[in-house]
C-alpha cells in the first residue's frame, strides 16, 4: 500500500487522502445540511475521519472587516493561540470561527463522538474541501488545545493517538500569530494542505472583500453550482479573468511587501505604504503539498516560502493567457480527485526544504537538483520568485543564528546570576539584610558589584526581548523549557533589584508605581513565559511574586497617605500570597529577616490587625 511521506516522520496513506478527500467533497455538496459528518468503522486500525462542510456566501467569509478576521480572544477553547510574550491574540477569519464554535461545538454529538475515539485509541483526522478546510483546521487546534497539550486536564485521562488534518483548496485561516503559535506549539506538522497549482480559492483571502465584492457572488454561485455537481454551471468569463485578475493584483502586494520584509529592507516608505495599501493578514501554516498538474507533488513547510509560491505558482506568463487561467482557477478547485490519482500513481514527490537546494535559474542542469528545478519549471516560478523562496530561507537562517549567538550568552547569564545568588545574598545576611533591603542602602561596594552585574544582565536580556518582538528567534524559543527557568530564576533574583533601584532614587514620585509604569518589558515577558508553560495551574498574571517588593512599597506609601482601613483588603491579600510564595520556595525567607523592610513595616501595622 502507497504512503506519501511527508517532513517530521509523518507518513500518511494515499487511499486515506483520497478518501479524505471523498468524504470532503461530499460534506461540503451537502453544506445547508450537517456541519459535520463523522465516518468510521469497528476496526481498531481503521482511523476515524471527520470531515466539515463550508459555506459558500460572502458573510460566510468576510464578516464585517475588510479581511473578514478577528482577534481570537477564547481563552477556555484556544488559549495557546496568542504571542507569549507581546501578549498579543492571533487573528482568525471571524465567519469561520463563529460557524465552528456555533455549529460545531455547539453540537453535543461533535464532543461525544470526539471523546469516544479517544478512548478506543483511534487515529483522528479531520478533513474539509474549501472553507470546511478551515473548519477543520480550528477543530484540529480545538482538538490539541484539549487532548495534547501536556498540562490539559483531559491529558491526563486519555492518551490519544495524535490527529491529522488534511485539506483541499483551502482559504488561509489565521494570521502570522496564528502561524507562529502552531510552530512553536510543534503543531503544525499535524496539518496537510493539498493545492492545486492555479486553484484561486486558497488564495481569495489575500484580497479584501472591496475589492472583488462585484464579481464574487457571481462566482460563488458557480462553484456551489459546482460544489453539488450541477453540469450545467458556468460563469461569464468576464467574471472570472476579473476575479482572477483582483486577487492576483492583491496578492502580488502582500507577497512583494513580505518578500521585502523577508530581506531586511529598512525603507520608511515601505511601511509608509503599507498604511495607505490594504494587506491582508493572513499567513499559512502546516505543510504545503502543491498540485502542479503534471503528476508531480510540491512539499514544503516554511510558511514565509508557501506565501510566496501561492503567489508566483498561480501567476500569469503573458496577459493572453488571462481567460484561459481564470477559467481553470475556478475548474481546478473542483479537480483533486483526478489530480491525486494521478500523483499517488507516479509519488513523485520533490521537498523543496531545506530551501539550500533552490536553483535560481530555470536552466540549471546540475545533477543534485535537476529534480528539484524541474518541479519549480513545472510551477512556472521565475527567477525572482526563486529569490523570494531564498530570503525565506535566509530568514530562517537568521532566526537561527540568533538563537545560537543568544545561547553563547548562556554562560555570562549564569555567571552573573551565581554572583548575585551565592556572593551578594552571603554579604547582605551578614549585615541581618537581603538583598532587596542591602541594594536599597547601597552603602558597600558588593552593592556596586551587584548593580554592574544588573546592568550586564539587563543587557543581554534586553536584546532577547527587542529580537522577539521583532519575530528574529525561531518560533520555538518562548516554549523552550530551558529559556523559560532560566527566565524564571532571573526574574525573581533580579526583579528585586530594580524595584529597589526605583524606589531608592525615588522614581515613583516621577513617573507613577512601578508596576505602573517602570517594569521593564524583560521581566512581563519571562513571567508569562512561565505562565503560559503552566498555563493549566497557574492562571495569566498572577505569578507575580518578583514584583513583592514593589506591592510592599506602594502599600507603604497608600498607608502613610490613606491609613489603614482603605487598603485592608490589600493587606490581607498580600500576606496570603507571601505565605504562599515562601512555602514554595517562589520567595527567599530573606523578606523575614528582622531588618527587612517588609518585616518592620508589618510590625508597624494596627495591634489589632497583627
Amino acid at each position: 500500500m502507497a504512503s506519501l511521506n511527508l517532513e517530521e516522520n509523518i507518513e500518511i496513506d494515499t487511499e486515506l487522502i483520497k478518501k479524505a478527500y471523498s468524504l470532503a467533497v461530499k460534506a461540503h455538496s451537502k453544506s445547508s445540511e450537517k456541519a459535520y459528518n463523522v465516518e468510521g468503522s469497528r476496526r481498531s486500525s481503521d482511523p476515524i475521519i471527520f470531515s466539515f462542510s463550508g459555506c459558500w456566501s460572502e458573510n460566510g467569509w468576510y464578516d464585517g472587516e475588510p479581511f473578514g478576521v478577528t482577534e481570537i480572544n477564547l481563552p477556555l477553547l484556544f488559549p495557546s493561540l496568542r504571542s507569549i510574550g507581546v501578549n498579543e491574540n492571533a487573528l482568525v477569519n471571524k465567519a469561520f470561527l463563529q460557524r465552528f464554535v456555533d455549529k460545531i461545538l455547539g453540537n453535543s454529538n461533535f464532543d461525544r463522538e470526539v471523546q469516544k475515539a479517544v478512548k478506543e485509541n483511534k487515529q483522528i483526522l479531520f478533513t474539509g474541501h474549501s472553507s470546511g478546510g478551515s473548519i477543520a483546521n480550528l477543530a484540529t487546534i480545538w482538538f490539541l488545545e484539549k487532548y495534547l497539550r501536556s498540562d490539559s486536564p483531559d491529558n491526563y485521562k486519555i492518551s490519544p493517538s495524535s490527529p491529522l488534518c488534511v485539506t483541499f483548496g483551502c482559504p488561509l485561516t489565521g494570521n502570522h500569530i496564528f502561524s507562529h503559535t502552531l510552530r512553536r506549539e510543534n503543531w503544525a506538522r499535524y496539518f496537510i494542505h493539498f493545492v492545486m497549482r492555479y486553484d484561486i480559492v486558497p488564495r481569495i483571502l489575500l484580497a479584501p472583500i472591496s475589492s472583488i465584492k462585484l464579481e464574487f457572488q457571481k462566482v460563488f454561485e458557480f462553484l456551489n453550482a459546482k460544489s453539488v455537481n450541477l453540469a450545467h454551471a458556468s460563469i461569464d468569463t468576464f467574471d472570472a479573468s476579473n476575479f482572477y485578475m483582483k486577487v492576483m493584483k492583491n496578492a502580488s502586494s502582500v507577497v512583494s511587501h513580505a518578500a521585502c520584509n523577508l530581506m531586511g529592507n529598512t525603507n520608511l516608505l515601505l511601511e509608509t505604504v503599507s498604511n495607505f495599501i490594504p494587506l491582508s493578514p493572513y499567513k499559512p501554516f502546516g505543510t504545503y503539498v502543491f498540485c502542479t498538474g503534471n503528476g508531480k507533488l510540491v512539499i514544503l513547510r516554511n510558511p514565509d516560502a508557501v506565501l510566496q509560491l501561492l503567489f508566483y505558482s498561480s501567476q500569469l506568463c503573458t496577459e493572453e493567457e488571462c481567460a484561459d487561467i481564470a477559467q481553470r482557477s475556478l475548474q481546478q478547485h473542483f479537480g483533486y480527485e483526478n489530480e491525486l490519482q494521478d500523483s499517488f500513481q507516479m509519488l513523485n514527490e520533490v521537498y523543496l526544504e531545506p530551501l539550500e537546494q533552490i536553483p535560481l535559474s530555470s536552466d540549471s542542469t546540475s545533477s543534485d537538483i535537476a529534480t528539484i528545478n524541474s518541479a519549480l519549471n513545472d510551477l512556472g516560478l521565475s527567477t525572482r520568485a526563486r529569490l523570494c523562496l531564498c530570503a525565506a530561507r535566509e530568514l530562517e537562517k537568521r532566526k537561527i543564528g540568533n538563537k545560537e549567538s543568544i545561547d553563547l550568552k548562556k554562560p555570562d547569564i549564569e555567571r552573573a546570576m551565581k554572583f548575585l545568588e551565592e556572593d551578594y545574598q552571603l554579604n547582605g545576611r551578614h549585615r541581618g539584610l537581603g538583598c532587596y533591603d542591602a541594594f536599597k542602602l547601597h552603602e558597600t561596594p558588593k552593592d556596586f558589584e551587584a548593580n554592574v552585574k544588573r546592568l550586564e544582565l539587563a543587557g543581554i536580556w534586553d536584546e532577547i526581548i527587542e529580537m522577539l518582538k521583532r519575530y528574529e528567534l525561531p518560533d520555538t524559543f518562548e516554549g523552550l523549557i530551558d529559556w523559560v527557568l532560566l527566565g524564571t530564576r532571573y526574574r525573581r533574583l533580579v526583579e528585586p533589584l530594580d524595584i529597589a533601584n526605583y524606589y531608592r532614587h525615588l522614581k515613583n514620585e516621577d513617573t507613577k508605581a512601578y508596576m505602573i509604569r517602570g517594569r521593564p518589558k524583560r521581566y512581563r515577558f519571562t513571567q508569562r513565559w512561565r505562565e503560559h508553560a503552566d498555563r493549566n495551574k497557574i492562571p495569566a498574571e498572577s505569578s507575580g511574586e518578583s514584583c513583592f517588593w514593589a506591592e510592599v512599597e506602594e502599600l507603604r506609601i497608600k498607608i502613610s497617605s490613606q491609613g489603614f482601613e482603605p487598603i485592608k483588603k490589600e493587606v490581607l491579600q498580600l500576606e496570603d500570597q507571601v505565605l504562599d510564595w515562601i512555602n514554595n520556595n517562589k520567595l527567599d525567607r530573606d523578606v523575614l529577616l528582622e531588618k527587612s523592610t517588609f518585616k518592620k513595616w508589618w510590625e508597624d501595622l494596627p495591634r489589632e490587625h497583627n
